[in-house]
């Protein structure tokens, strides 16, 4: 469309097809040799993937393309430029951010959002909305345009301050900032990753309550990556869950664009990515021309659609910043404003001759009025469907109601958590967490989740539910498989997706190192992910330093809105799980023993509460402060008895958490860390970086700051120093 009303004065057989001017031509030549060249392989595999799909008859390779929308093609081509000319005209603006995807995936944008997708400008959290989700962040004003031109509450003077001081239109999608975006993207990889939580928990969701004769659970997850996301490892990781799973709602298109920051992805990325999710399970298709095939795309969702049992890769090969008639194509208009010169250029060569952020009227018709309309009509003809639901199935209809929807939390739940004495059997924490996570799944069907391949190590299964397969998929039990990236990302879209659900992932405390990036953006998006991390120091022994963390409790104290608990005992990791499960805005890192620990005498629930709080005193007038956290707080009271032994006085603290401590009141914190007494030791079998600010500049910390060995823990204490002995000596040192 926008092809046919180029100015034939810029056109030659190679230049028309990207819109280019003569002084271009040559460089053109170049880049529709590689692409021909990739076509081929495409074609050769899309043929071999038509024909195994027609043998099993999964694919509707005769699907009509979608009924034809109550649009001009004239209007249409209008819609498609007013979404790549808002982009151009708010990284103009901005002089920062990317134009270069917009431009290109303008079209299948068009279509998805304003033809396809079901969803209420006017109702975000609408729970049976199709979702869309930009894998690849880095194009940012296409999510912003498209949320713009559809209705949402997001005015044209948010775009005119992309980029800038408390604009709604942040240089990434940000959930938490602009409301219609689903979710926070911009490491590439990671978006693709959260879409396939959200289509696992509509499939999750539609077995647990879909009837066969009243569904109120059966929405797409749509998702635009690009090559950055597929070359990174995480999105195969989830993509191939995806495929196990048999995610038949998820749809995702790949902007096959081949450029890259560094330039054109021959320079680093010839793999058939085709092939690959093939071999994932996924039902391929191709659209050879994104840029103007409006009714291709169409076909390949009608096709995609009627494919159920299989996740959908639509490649669809575009050009990036397609009209740009000097730098489509190129690297150049990847990462960069276009320039005022090249931007009028653009204008000129797609007839668009409107000055910047300005829509025709015809566009916000067809745009704006209409997915306000149809919104608000599908909603209505859900919430009928719900009253139908309700009133045949009462019960079913108030446990979703109450949990998914409102997310309610049981009065006094917390009482299924059980408390412990000194009289108890001591475990190790990670044996505690598995209790208190059955305890948490008893009363809350909204929890679910598994672990990265170490179940049966990191204590992480619910008794009472089978494994979410394929074919079972209304069980909460998640095996991940070892793929720790993947599984922190989609369990935070499983938070994400917003039905309630309060998800958990776990894995040996040292692979956080795999998933950090996951636990981050968990963090950023404000979600209350629970990550469960089992044998977290140099205690595991054997293994050695390549599986006994070091640095990771501080690196996790040093990062924003999380909460690191180091629960000492089984009323600690109860306190943890409480407050865990009650904050859903903030993530929770569970870092969990393997050795076996006592349960304290002063512990509870309530005192984790405060992240630190005594556990011992000689007296209400300490001569000396020993803190510890988890197996060490043990540790930290035999050592002072010793020095009490000599006549001093020595008040423990246990400090479960840091982050929840600093939140205290002025007057709390003084309560337990009293300025008038600087004699202060600190004991953690970890790094001992940023301990200072506990212990002061005359205290002393006691910890592992270099790598651990392979023995058995007991002796590893020892060598290391990590001793009743030590916080003896260390007492007497600064006191």
């Amino acid at each position: 469309m926008e092809a046919t009303r180029m100015n034939a004065s810029m056109k030659t057989a190679k230049g028309a097809r990207l819109g280019l001017r003569p002084s271009v031509y040559r460089r053109a030549g170049r880049v529709v040799g590689r692409m021909q060249a990739r076509r081929q392989v495409s074609q050769k595999h899309e043929a071999r993937s038509v024909a195994a799909s027609s043998n099993t008859g999964k694919v509707v390779n005769a699907a009509v393309a979608a009924a034809p929308p109550a649009v001009s093609e004239e209007v249409i081509d209008k819609c498609i430029n007013a979404i790549r000319f808002l982009s151009i005209d708010g990284v103009e603006a901005a002089n920062s951010g990317h134009p270069g995807l917009p431009m290109g995936c303008a079209p299948m944008s068009y279509v998805l959002w304003n033809e396809v997708m079901k969803h209420n400008p006017a109702n975000t959290k609408w729970i049976n909305r199709d979702r869309f989700i930009l894998s690849a962040g880095h194009g940012s004003m296409l999510v912003y345009s498209l949320l713009h031109l559809t209705g949402y509450n997001l005015p044209i003077e948010e775009l005119k301050n992309f980029r800038q001081w408390g604009s709604k239109c942040a240089g990434h999608p940000e959930n938490f900032v602009t409301d219609g975006v689903e979710v926070t993207t911009g490491p590439l990889g990671a978006g693709i990753c959260n879409a396939v939580g959200f289509a696992m928990m509509e499939k999750h969701l539609a077995a647990r309550f879909n009837k066969p004769d009243c569904e109120i659970i059966d929405n797409y997850t749509y998702c635009i990556m690009g090559d950055g996301c597929n070359m990174e490892g995480m999105s195969n990781e989830a993509c191939s869950l995806a495929g196990h799973w048999g995610l038949g709602k998820l749809i995702a298109f790949y902007d096959d664009n081949s450029i890259s920051i560094d330039g054109h992805t021959d320079i680093s990325f010839t793999e058939d990515v085709s092939a690959r999710y093939e071999a994932l399970g996924w039902h391929v298709l191709h659209v050879q021309n994104g840029n103007t095939d409006v009714d291709a795309i169409r076909k390949a969702i009608a096709e995609a659609k009627a494919v159920t049992d299989k996740p959908t890769l639509i490649k669809v090969t575009t050009i990036i910043g397609y009209g740009s008639p000097n730098k489509a194509d190129s690297h150049d208009v990847h990462g960069a404003a276009l320039g005022a010169d090249e931007v009028q250029a653009t204008r000129d060569n797609l007839k668009w001759d409107l000055p910047p952020f300005e829509i025709p009227s015809e566009v916000y018709s067809a745009m704006r009025d209409s997915c306000q309309e149809k919104g608000a009509a599908f909603e209505a003809e859900w919430n009928a469907t719900m009253a139908t639901y309700t009133s045949k199935y009462p019960e079913e209809a108030a446990e979703f109601k109450k949990f998914f929807l409102d997310g309610e939390q049981p009065a006094n739940w917390a009482d299924v958590l059980p408390t412990f004495t000194p009289e108890d059997s001591g475990v190790a924490t990670r044996i505690h967490s598995q209790t208190m996570l059955n305890a948490v799944a008893s009363v809350f069907p909204t929890f679910m989740g598994g672990s990265a391949d170490l179940a049966p190590s990191n204590m992480t299964l619910m008794k009472a539910f089978g494994d979410f397969q394929k074919d079972t998929p209304a069980e909460r039990n998640v095996r991940f498989g070892v793929r720790e990236h993947g599984m922190g990302s989609i369990a935070n879209g499983m938070a994400l997706y917003g039905a309630n659900i309060i998800p958990y992932c776990a894995t040996f405390f040292i692979f956080t190192d795999y998933m950090r990036a996951a636990m981050r953006l968990a963090a950023l998006s404000e979600i209350g992910t629970i990550f469960v991390m089992t044998h977290d120091s140099i205690g595991l022994g054997e293994d050695g330093p390549t599986h006994q963390p070091v640095e990771h409790l501080a690196s996790f104290r040093a990062m924003p809105n999380i909460y690191t608990f180091r629960p000492a005992d089984g009323n600690e990791t109860a306190g943890a799980y409480k407050i865990a499960v009650e904050s859903r805005k903030t993530p929770s890192l569970m870092v969990c023993s393997r050795q076996g620990l006592p349960n304290l005498e002063a512990s509870s629930i309530d005192n984790v509460a405060k992240g630190a709080y005594v556990v011992h005193e000689t007296n209400s007038s300490p001569d000396v402060i020993v803190i510890g956290t988890g197996s060490e707080v043990a540790i930290a009271m035999e050592g002072a008895k010793k020095v009490e032994a000599e006549g001093k006085s020595v008040r423990v603290i246990s400090m479960p958490c840091w982050e929840i401590f600093e939140a205290q009141s002025d007057s709390y914190k003084e309560s337990i860390l009293p300025s008038s007494v600087t004699a202060r030791v600190s004991i953690e079998a970890g790094s001992t970086f940023g301990w200072e600010k506990f212990v002061g500049t005359g205290g002393k910390s006691i910890g592992v700051d270099t790598f651990g060995a392979s023995a058995p823990g007991p002796l590893l204490y020892e060598k290391f120093g990590i001793t009743a002995d030590a916080v003896a000596a260390a007492c007497k040192e600064v006191m």
